[in-house]
């Protein structure tokens, strides 16, 4: 069995957390908080950090199998947890992402469902987006006969403020090749998902 494995390092632009931290100051203090308060005076520092972490997806290591076996049925990990930020507000949307493939030659991983999701759910986002964002980078590296992706999640700028659609989930799908073009395997792909029928 041949085992590959290529190092998947998001790109970083320039980071300057000491001008986040100042920006996130300037930002809270603009908004009437009073930042000499006790349980306020270290915010901007924890707001820059955690924007940070939201920000930037971990590196890891992409490892594929043989498929000696010739495995040729659906792999899909269900309810991979999601957090990402919403690119027109950057408050979150969480939820889940449902993940499949048909393998051809290559198996993957299945932890590495879980980090081609977070690699692309780090950073300010749309869910539409990221949805093709994980089906294209998977089908691009996999060369799998079909893959799905199915994302269901909360947005906050939408239960929060605004219209305040507290619980509303919102659904994206993003379906290739066989999962696609064959409507047996793209209504298993949705059964075993967990998508329909609810």
């Amino acid at each position: 069995m041949t085992v590959t494995a290529e190092r998947i390092i998001p790109r970083r632009t320039g980071r300057d957390p000491g001008g986040a931290e100042r920006a996130a100051a300037e930002f809270l203090s603009a908004l009437g908080l009073d930042l000499t308060a006790p349980g306020l005076a270290e915010t901007p520092a924890r707001m820059a950090r955690a924007y940070a972490e939201l920000l930037t997806p971990r590196a890891f290591d992409l490892t594929t199998f043989d498929n000696d076996e010739g495995y040729d049925e659906l792999v899909l990990a269900r309810s991979i947890p999601i957090r990402s930020l919403c690119e027109h507000h950057l408050l979150p949307f969480v939820g889940v992402a449902h993940v499949g493939y048909l393998p051809g030659g290559r198996i993957l991983g299945l932890s590495k469902l879980a980090r081609v999701v977070e690699l692309f759910a780090h950073g300010a986002q749309v869910q539409e987006r990221l949805t093709k964002q994980i089906a294209g980078w998977l089908d691009q590296h996999l060369h799998a006969r079909g893959v799905g992706v199915v994302i269901e999640a909360e947005h906050l700028c939408m239960s929060l403020r605004g219209v305040q659609a507290v619980g509303a989930r919102t659904v994206t799908s993003t379906l290739l090749g066989t999962l696609r073009d064959d409507g047996r395997s793209r209504a298993e792909f949705f059964a075993l998902a967990g998508i329909g029928g609810r």
